[in-house]
């Protein structure tokens, strides 16, 4: 890929990322009501979008030994936990993301 492909690559990347940014304001303004499917999507995705991420998280976790599962087991709680604790979802994901890594780095 030449040096002016590239650019050409990330400029519409860029542009593609500010247009579906800015897109809802230009369809939903003057003060318009949003429309109920759109609503509905607004509080379903986010429990759609984080069931996929522990499905992909998990999917290829071995229960044939302890180190297979255990850190994972042992990672989930912990994300959960500190959910349930400070109900900070981007603290839990890092918690949960370290101790995984130690688990498996240093312990198991």
């Amino acid at each position: 890929m030449t040096e002016s492909q590239l650019w050409l690559t990330v400029a519409v990347i860029a542009l593609v990322t500010v247009a579906i940014r800015f897109l809802p304001f230009l369809v939903f303004k003057n003060g318009r009501a949003t429309p109920k499917v759109v609503e509905k999507l607004g509080r379903l995705l986010p429990f759609s979008v984080m069931g996929m991420l522990v499905v992909y998280c998990l999917k290829d976790v071995r229960f044939t030994s302890l180190s297979g599962f255990l850190p994972a087991l042992i990672a989930s709680c912990i994300v959960c936990g500190s959910y349930i604790w400070k109900r900070s979802t981007l603290l839990s994901i890092i918690s949960g993301t370290v101790c995984y890594m130690i688990l498996v780095q240093i312990v198991f």
